[in-house]
């Protein structure tokens, strides 16, 4: 599978070439780890995080950033163990936690409970679990609405609150623009929605032209990292394939950390 993901670099490489001439870099000193989708597997969360900081150790950066694409909770089964890893690890590391869609549900449902049956839908309930609330099995009914979303709120630690609340909808390094699902293709960086930087897919996926920065996103699950010269997905569906990518920019070059198993 190393072959793999090498082929993919070069392929990326060679297809950038004819349509730039300088190719996209971040700034000089600046390391950057970009992670995909984690969705509640703590387990491999832990582990990229020992891989990052052995990378680190190994080959230190005069300032690195750790730069998370949203969807930390929901389908897997920890989603209170991802948060409790990502907020102790800010303390020690300059980080950057963008909003996901999941995560967006998970607060507005706690101030619309009506909300909760959708966010069940997509993944909800494991989260709820993983804080101990266990629903009523009558998501419908408004009285049980609210009284599950109590229970959350109740069951939430305010650390967690306030992360939920205070997570960005994108972060822009050097020549690439960070986000959870993507971009409207034709309307400037600064002038995204937020639904379409949570929930675009086909717009953007299929867009093979330029969008200003080359954009790093995750959103939408595949089995390897997928480089276009204009993109690069990095959700490879953690939460099922045990596959959590972090993506290395330095200077004009890049690189993937991963845990080698998994992608067997």
């Amino acid at each position: 599978m190393i072959s793999d993901l090498t082929e993919t670099v070069l392929a990326w490489e060679v297809l950038l070439s004819p349509l730039v001439r300088v190719r996209p870099r971040v700034p000089s000193g600046v390391r950057v780890y970009a992670v995909g989708d984690i969705h509640g597997r703590d387990d491999i969360l832990a582990e990229l995080f020992t891989l990052i900081d052995q990378d680190l150790e190994a080959s230190p950066s005069a300032r690195s950033i750790e730069v998370f694409l949203g969807d930390y909770i929901d389908r897997g089964p920890h989603s209170r163990q991802v948060l409790d890893l990502l907020i102790a690890r800010r303390r020690q590391h300059l980080a950057v936690f963008l909003k996901g869609n999941h995560e967006a549900y998970a607060y507005q449902v706690l101030s619309d409970p009506s909300m909760l049956s959708d966010w069940v839908h997509i993944g909800g309930l494991n989260t709820l679990l993983s804080y101990g609330v266990e629903p009523s099995g009558c998501d419908r009914d408004r009285q049980a609405q609210q009284a599950i979303a109590t229970a959350f709120r109740q069951a939430l630690p305010d650390s967690h609150y306030h992360f939920l609340q205070d997570l960005a909808l994108s972060f822009s390094c050097g020549d690439y623009f960070f986000v959870h699902a993507g971009v409207r293709p034709g309307i400037p960086l600064i002038r995204q929605s937020e639904q379409d930087l949570l929930w675009i897919r086909d717009e953007f996926l299929l867009h093979e032209e330029d969008f200003g920065k080359v954009v790093v996103h995750g959103h939408s699950p595949t089995n390897l990292p997928d480089i276009r010269p204009n993109r690069i997905n990095i959700d490879t569906g953690a939460y099922a394939t045990g596959r959590l990518t972090c993506l290395v920019l330095e200077s004009d070059g890049m690189r993937f950390l991963y845990n080698l198993p998994s992608y067997q």
